[in-house]
């Protein structure tokens, strides 16, 4: 009965009147209460369609408006696609297909392995720490055992002789290259002073007529002190710059090494004594196990204690070897200059610059030229 309603009415002729008004029809409350039937038998099955949720492959897809055919009925268990999920609201859906779910897989691997990734760093970290904290126990044990006198220690008598004479020879040489230093900076001063003092005589000799030969050989015999005391300035800065180097550079590098060598014959005398201790405690399975573990650290520290024990003793050697060299050649340096500079031989003063290959700046070569300067 509604589709014969519905059809005579989409088939009726609506009058116009002159005014452009539609015309009031006998029919109009059928048609009207019609629609309204209809309207609320649509608003039915909605709700049975939201409350039940029936399957879409039961349901058909019709073409046409209303009095249509059976032909235009299309059953969607026919169409493949993705599957469609309704949500509360009226006729929109959301497609649901594997992408999320293949997204949701691949973010979860690589999460997971950046938390093994983590944790594995996070152990290593852990095992470093441990073994840094039983080593340094194990030594500081063996360090207060040996100063209240109750631990053993490995004393090499010929090499510890050697090092303490290098200690004591760089204390000595520490000193000369101190008092080096000051006699640099006092003769510079007088240096200095004298060079003033030239330039003050000069004025004079021009400015008094009545005194001017008096003032002009002063004058030029402090030129010349100056000029050789910038000579012998030259000798002794090339001596402390030897000497800085010898102490501060070859010396400090033995004395480095030396350091290395104490603190692995440290270690090997707390490992050591970890293994006579398990030694001397029973011999079951869990001991044993124990002992194999000490005695393969003692094998390691054993040969780092040998190795570094052998660099040292070929360090002392060479080291004595150049610091002989060295000291030669600037102790004869020293003598010859200082012996020259107060005989007043500029000459002699001048051939031992030559003989040791020292060069002197000119006067303002350190001071940046003009154009530098902008």
């Amino acid at each position: 009965m509604t589709d014969s309603i519905m059809s005579k009415a989409a088939t009726m002729e609506i009058p116009i009147n002159s005014n452009g008004d539609t015309g009031t029809l006998p029919e109009d409350d059928s048609l009207e209460q019609a629609a309204k039937v209809q309207w609320s038998l649509d608003e039915k099955d909605l709700q049975q369609v939201m409350v039940s949720g029936p399957n879409l492959n039961e349901t058909s897809i019709v073409s046409g408006g209303y009095g249509g055919t059976a032909d235009g009925i299309i059953p969607t268990s026919s169409i493949k696609g993705p599957a469609v999920h309704y949500n509360a609201e009226f006729n929109k859906g959301i497609p649901v297909t594997g992408l999320g779910s293949n997204m949701h897989h691949s973010s979860s691997s690589s999460s997971m392995t950046a938390e093994e990734t983590t944790r594995g760093v996070a152990v290593e970290k852990l095992e470093t720490m441990r073994k840094w904290g039983l080593n340094t126990y194990k030594c500081t044990k063996q360090m207060i055992s040996e100063r209240f006198g109750r631990g053993s220690r490995t004393v090499d008598l010929e090499l510890e002789a050697q090092i303490e004479v290098l200690r004591d020879t760089k204390r000595k040489y520490e000193t000369v290259l101190r008092l080096a230093r000051a006699l640099t900076n006092h003769f510079y001063n007088m240096v200095q002073t004298q060079h003033a003092l030239g330039d003050t005589f000069a004025d004079l000799s021009q400015k008094s007529p009545e005194l001017r030969d008096e003032f002009g050989y002063n004058a030029e015999t402090q030129k010349l002190l100056c000029k050789n005391g910038e000579t012998l300035l030259g000798a002794i800065n090339f001596f402390v710059s030897s000497i800085n180097t010898l102490v501060n550079k070859t010396m400090e590098d033995t004395l480095m090494t030396i350091k290395l060598y104490e603190n692995a014959r440290l270690e090997f005398d707390a490992y050591r004594t970890d293994l006579e201790e398990l030694s001397m405690g029973p011999r079951d399975a869990v001991t044993m196990a124990r002992i194999d573990a000490a005695q393969q650290q003692y094998q390691v520290q054993k040969e780092k204690y040998e190795r570094l024990r052998s660099d040292v003793t070929i360090k002392l050697k060479f080291l004595e070897e150049n610091k002989v060299k060295v000291m030669h050649k600037q102790l004869l340096l020293f003598h010859n200059a200082i012996s020259a500079y107060f005989a007043g031989n500029q000459q002699q003063l001048e051939q031992t610059l030559k003989q040791f290959n020292i060069k002197l700046k000119p006067p303002g070569a350190d001071k940046p030229s003009w154009l530098e300067e902008q």
